[in-house]
């Protein structure tokens, strides 16, 4: 277990759906399922991904009591596409907060699940007798120049950073993770023959990613989920609420059909504001949920690439417990 000293987020600006530059573009069908995800406006932001991870963390060391100088680790949760290919966003990202005393490196490679590994690196890392801060964050921009993944989500832009430590009022219990590399090239976006405008994201089978995929998302999901809490000494009846990406309304009505309990409001309300904000979504619904002190969290994620992941989060233990020694 490791505790949560603090988080901080950095939103674009909230856009209607239909004042995106692409709307004019998208035809009959794909409007018609873009219409139907619940997205009502879309979160942009000028910003680049680093910066607005920057701004984020700056936010989440401020909540934590802490400065840059007080960072061991920072974990960059790697953007979709770089800003730039052979250079380092890990420690471009390190430069920009000044931490200069921190070692820096980025995991990902699991789309909207990357931030489960970040987690586990994290936790791993503070167990050494080296390590007691670790700065996690993400900035999410679309990988390309349309933010509709048709027939999927609608990308907004944001920054998203957790600090980390071994002891603090919340505690994330524990972490499951499990990946299946079938579905690997499912969705991509092929860049190298054609110019950045040109670039778009390809669906290599609907027929898969709409029933295959989604069928399996539902067995491992569910099974996640009484993993976790059966490896904890839990039953669903002890989770205060459940968390979940936002990807669409249909998603997150299945997201309640597999708990057979429905996910936190806050859920909604920021996919309906801002789209989906890769993998900030759920720690970022989870800051602005209601959540009373002594409740228990379970966070879910999925991503087409494909990887599932359930976070254990409990809030309110005592600030001076220490969760991994």
């Amino acid at each position: 277990m490791i505790a949560l000293a603090g988080s901080g987020w950095c939103l674009g600006d909230p856009v209607p759906l239909r004042q995106l530059p692409e709307w004019a573009g998208l035809d009959d069908a794909e409007r018609a399922v873009c219409e139907a995800l619940g997205i009502e406006s879309v979160a942009v932001a000028d910003a680049s991904a680093t910066d607005l991870a920057a701004v984020a963390a700056r936010r989440a060391l401020a909540a934590a009591s802490r400065t840059e100088a007080d960072v061991d680790v920072v974990i960059t949760v790697e953007a979709r596409a770089p800003e730039t290919l052979i250079s380092s966003d890990a420690t471009r990202l390190q430069a920009a907060l000044g931490a200069r005393r921190a070692m820096a490196f980025s995991v990902g490679g699991l789309g909207c699940a990357s931030l489960t590994p970040a987690l586990m690196t994290a936790a791993g890392l503070l167990r050494g007798p080296d390590v007691r801060t670790v700065l996690v964050a993400h900035g999410s921009k679309p990988a390309t120049s349309r933010r509709y993944r048709h027939p999927v989500t609608v990308n907004g832009d944001s920054g998203g950073a957790l600090v980390l430590t071994r002891a603090g009022g919340t505690r994330i219990r524990d972490v499951l993770l499990e990946t299946n590399g079938d579905y690997a090239d499912l969705f991509r976006v092929p860049y190298r023959d054609r110019p950045f405008d040109e670039w778009r994201e390809e669906c290599a089978d609907p027929v898969t990613y709409s029933f295959r995929l989604a069928v399996e998302t539902r067995n491992r999901l569910r099974d996640l989920t009484s993993r976790l809490l059966t490896r904890n000494g839990l039953t669903a009846a002890d989770v205060t609420c459940f968390v979940a990406q936002n990807l669409s309304r249909p998603a997150q009505r299945n997201y309640a059909e597999i708990l057979g309990a429905p996910l936190t409001p806050s859920c909604a309300e920021n996919l309906t504001r801002y789209a989906h904000l890769g993998p900030n979504d759920t720690f970022h619904n989870l800051h602005t949920a209601t959540v009373p002190a002594g409740s228990r969290v379970v966070l879910l994620d999925a991503s087409p690439t494909a990887a599932w992941s359930a976070v254990l989060v409990e809030t309110g233990a005592g600030a001076d417990e220490t969760h991994l020694l």
